[in-house]
This record gives structure tokens, sequence and C-alpha cells, in this order.
């Protein structure tokens, strides 16, 4: 049974090792050497870093207080709540994109309100970062859910016991013990923003983020022209989530 669990595991990691490596080690150095050279590669690169930080950093603020409610409260369509938290990894992308630009396009609700103000979503950084945090967002509230319901309700009763007020005992007693949990959904989260194309290529194509510039390439000029391209996304993407991961661990 070990034995063939093993090769079972085995076919499933050579299943995504294989195509990974095959794409690095088919590419010369010359190549991607060229390739990082191109202003156009790191700024893409830049950019979906950036942005998916700021999705991010949205969803920290306003996903860690849903997450909180979810954990320690019963109200009336809470299980809606929380299907409507995950639908978006179960919605086809493109679609998620489709149903974004109608709100926050030129000429959806919330598009033309915030014209008003001069910000735009259709071909901009706000629009990369509206679609980022729209299919990422689920993975963040969720692990902070999971995190704070882990955390035994009486220890903030006892903190309330001793005087604390409602924020002081979530700030230094709930936040604090699910902290772990929300990192690791913070960084998964970010890792998650790098890769999204479905619901940024529909919204915002331009300024294009690396996974559109992939496709750009890939598209025009075929798959050797991207292929280079490929391989610093996959490098770069890789070298900073897993470097975030140990940084997590240590702090854990």
């Amino acid at each position: 049974m070990k034995l063939l669990f093993a090769l079972l595991a085995g076919a499933l990691l050579a299943f995504v090792l294989w195509p990974l490596l095959a794409t690095v080690f088919s590419t010369s150095p010359q190549a991607l050497w060229e390739t990082i050279l191109d202003p156009q590669v790191r700024g893409a690169i830049g950019l979906t870093f950036y942005a998916s930080a700021i999705a991010t950093g949205i969803a920290l603020v306003t996903g860690v207080p849903l997450a909180y409610l979810l954990a320690r409260h019963d109200f009336p369509g809470k299980s809606l709540v929380q299907g409507l938290i995950d639908l978006p990894i179960v919605v086809p992308h493109t679609a998620a994109g489709i149903a974004l630009l109608l709100v926050f396009g030129r000429q959806g609700a919330l598009g033309r309100a915030f014209a008003k103000l001069g910000v735009k979503f259709v071909s901009s950084l706000p629009g990369i970062v509206i679609a980022m945090l729209f299919v990422s967002m689920p993975f963040l509230v969720n692990a902070a859910r999971e995190g704070f319901a882990a955390v035994d309700p009486r220890l903030e009763k006892v903190a309330r016991t001793l005087g604390a007020g409602p924020w002081a005992a979530f700030r230094r007693v709930a936040l604090p013990l699910a902290g772990r949990s929300i990192l690791s959904g913070t960084i998964l989260m970010w890792a998650r923003g790098l890769s999204e194309f479905g619901a940024v290529v529909i919204l915002a194509y331009h300024p294009m983020v690396a996974p559109v510039l992939l496709y750009e390439r890939f598209e025009s000029y075929g798959l050797s022209y991207a292929r280079p391209v490929a391989v610093w996304i996959l490098i770069t993407s890789l070298g900073a989530f897993l470097l975030l991961r140990a940084v997590a661990r240590r702090r854990g």
C-alpha cells in the first residue's frame, strides 16, 4: 500500500514538475538574458507584483473583519455570505471579468461614479487591482475565518472581564492568535493574484501584467518568443512565493 501511494504521489508530482522543468531547460541563457533586458517584460512583472500587493492590502483591511464576523457570530444570511465569498473560486474568470466590466466599465454604475472622481477601471491599474481582488479574495477570507474559529472565544471573554474593550480584545487576543492563518491566507491571495489572467484581460488589457504579456507574445510571435517570458514569470513568482512562505514559517 505504501509503495502504491508513493507511485501515485510521484506520478502527480511529475505531472506538475515536468512541464515546468521542460519550459525552463528548453530556453537558452541568451534568450533569458535578452528577455529580462526588455523594459516591457520588467515593467509587466513589476506591475503584476505591485497590483497584487495592493489587492491583497485591500482584502486585509476589509476581509479580516468579515472573516471575524463569520467565525464569531451567527446572523441571518450567514450561509449566503459564505457562498458569495467562495463564488469567485468556481466562476470562470473570464465571466468574472465581464461581470466586473458591466459594473466598473465606462457605462457601469460604479464606473460612472468613480469617473467623476477621476478614477477609471478600464485599461488602468485600478481595473487590474479589482480583477485580482475579486478572484483571489476567497483565499485570504477563508484562511482568516479558519484562524479565528480556532481561537477559543473564552480567551476574549477573559480579556473583556479584565477591562479590555471589544476592539482591544480583538487586537490583543484574537488577531495575534489567528495571525499565522491570516499570514498564510495573505501569501496565497497575493500569489493567486500574480497568476490572474481571465478577469484582467477582459477589464484591463493595458497596461499589461505579466500573464497578459505572455499571452500577447504567444499570440503575436509564437512559442519561441513567449517561452523566455514564461520562464521569467515562473522564476520571479515562485521565488517570491517561496521567500514569503519561509518568512511566514519563521514568524510562526
